[in-house]
């Protein structure tokens, strides 16, 4: 035998992390005193047990004490005796025996502590050898990308569902947290305490947009989804930027809002944006029908935003996972204020999970986005598609149930928003002579039409149908078609 293989011998295997004594001195002290239970149940549950004899004897604990029910070796022996399982937990004795393994009920939450990371450390020891076999071929279908996005994604689930720390707070600290966003409030003249839309009417509504919301801004194709949260988007950097530059005209902004395209490129939608402020239609542009006139107003209006603090992925069909991992990365580097995600159904959920059916999918990804909101403490705004019912109704505004797998995405959202145009369907019902059997009735039914387009004319509605923090209902707008421009609407001079 060579030196190498008297090495490799004397090497011992490396055991899982666990600490049974911690266990059964925990088990004792519960069985003991009851009231060590309520040091551990926060953040202590059966599976972090090492040994699953002493998970089903906690277990038991847990069950008899929540219930308002004694718990100690004499009714854990009936319990166990009644279902069947006395013998799998080490009978009797056992139990007597963990009596004299007990701790004090003061050591009782360092006991559950060590537990507790012991099993931390084993599900990253799984993590680990999961992310190893992948990388040798285990599972073919992800590539060295998607592998990264699923380690990553596994690394979070065990992060938040797994974390210990507890989110409790005294009334006296959330107290003086309401205070603070109403002082926020007071200062901005009461009407806006979050981030400013860039609406009017809307800010005054919702009182602008609040860290960890998601909201969902929802339209059927065509009545102007993007456009609107394109302008919400340029809204907000904009007072961003106004902000920095109070005190120093020459200052960047802070912090910045984060669009994700994942239906145009970042060149079309800064087309759009350009289109927009320059009021010359982004049709136009495409086809090079501009002069020197409008030229030389593009490169005054660029000059003007370029530095707005706007970030645009347009990466397709990005997955929950990269689209955390790239809001991390610019909360840390410039700072977050904003997320625009352009539009849900186009996400796909994280890398390494397979969704049983698309409605499940959609869940994942809408918590995932809740997450996001809550973990960064941005405001999250998220476009959807709506279901065709809208169209077989004579009514065609939205409804909370159009929305496409609609169930989860209501359910998970703060506010929900709905874009309606009625100019859009109007003009599809314009009158057609053949349809009239005389001249006159033609005439009148054309000049009705008409009457009902000037009135309609430029108009879009935002359909406030969901707001947790506040009233729901109408905001009128002014939609500008040819630019695909939103803006407040001015009632007061028509």
């Amino acid at each position: 035998m060579d030196m190498t293989e008297s090495a490799l011998l004397t090497v011992s295997p490396r055991l899982p992390p666990a600490n049974l004594e911690a266990e059964q001195a925990l088990l004792g002290a519960l069985l003991a005193n009851n009231k060590a239970y309520e040091r551990v149940s926060e953040f202590l549950a059966p599976e972090h047990f090492a040994d699953a004899v002493h998970g089903r004897i906690y277990e038991a604990i847990a069950r008899r004490i929540e219930a308002g029910q004694v718990a100690d070796p004499v009714t854990l022996r009936a319990t166990f005796e009644h279902s069947g399982l006395l013998d799998d937990v080490g009978g009797a004795a056992y139990l007597g025996q963990l009596l004299t393994a007990m701790v004090g009920i003061i050591n009782a939450g360092d006991y559950g502590r060590i537990i507790y990371d012991a099993w931390i450390r084993r599900q990253l020891i799984e993590l680990g050898e999961l992310t190893v076999n992948r990388g040798f071929g285990s599972d073919p279908e992800l590539d060295g990308t998607a592998q990264i996005e699923a380690a990553e994604q596994a690394l979070f689930d065990l992060a938040t569902k797994g974390g210990s720390e507890g989110a409790a707070m005294t009334f006296e600290t959330a107290l003086a947290m309401a205070i603070d966003t109403a002082a926020k409030a007071f200062e901005r003249d009461g009407k806006v305490s979050g981030l400013t839309t860039g609406l009017t009417d809307l800010d005054a509504r919702t009182g602008g947009l609040h860290p960890s919301d998601l909201l969902i801004l929802a339209g059927r194709p065509g009545m102007g989804k993007t456009a609107l949260a394109t302008k919400i988007a340029f809204g907000a950097a904009q007072a961003l930027l106004n902000e920095a530059r109070a005190e120093n005209p020459n200052a960047e902004a802070k912090q910045c809002v984060a669009v994700f395209s994942l239906e145009m490129s970042a060149e079309q939608l800064a087309t759009r944006l350009l289109a927009e402020e320059a009021r010359v239609s982004s049709d136009r542009i495409r086809r090079g029908e501009i002069g020197q006139k409008d030229f030389d107003n593009f490169v005054a209006v660029s000059r003007r935003i370029a530095r707005l603090p706007l970030i645009i992925d347009d990466t397709p069909a990005i997955t929950l996972s990269a689209l955390r991992t790239r809001c991390r990365r610019l909360r840390r580097t410039r700072g977050l204020a904003l997320i625009v995600v352009d539009y849900l159904q186009l996400m796909r959920p994280a890398a390494g999970t397979r969704p049983d059916n698309r409605v499940l999918e959609i869940s994942q990804i809408t918590q995932g986005l809740k997450a996001i909101a809550k973990e960064l403490s941005v405001p999250v705004i998220a476009l959807s598609q709506l279901s065709r019912a809208v169209e077989s109704r004579e009514d065609k505004r939205p409804q909370l149930s159009d929305l496409r797998e609609s169930g989860t995405i209501e359910q998970d959202a703060d506010a929900v928003m709905f874009v309606y145009r009625d100019e859009y369907y109007l003009q599809a019902r314009m009158p057609k002579q053949m349809a009239y059997d005389s001249e006159d009735k033609f005439q009148d039914a054309l000049a009705k039409w008409q009457q009902d387009m000037e009135h309609v004319h430029n108009r879009a509605e935002l359909i406030l149908a969901k707001q947790r923090h506040g009233p729901t209902g109408k905001i009128d707008l002014f939609f500008e078609a040819e630019f695909t421009r939103f803006a407040d609407l001015d009632t007061q001079h028509e």
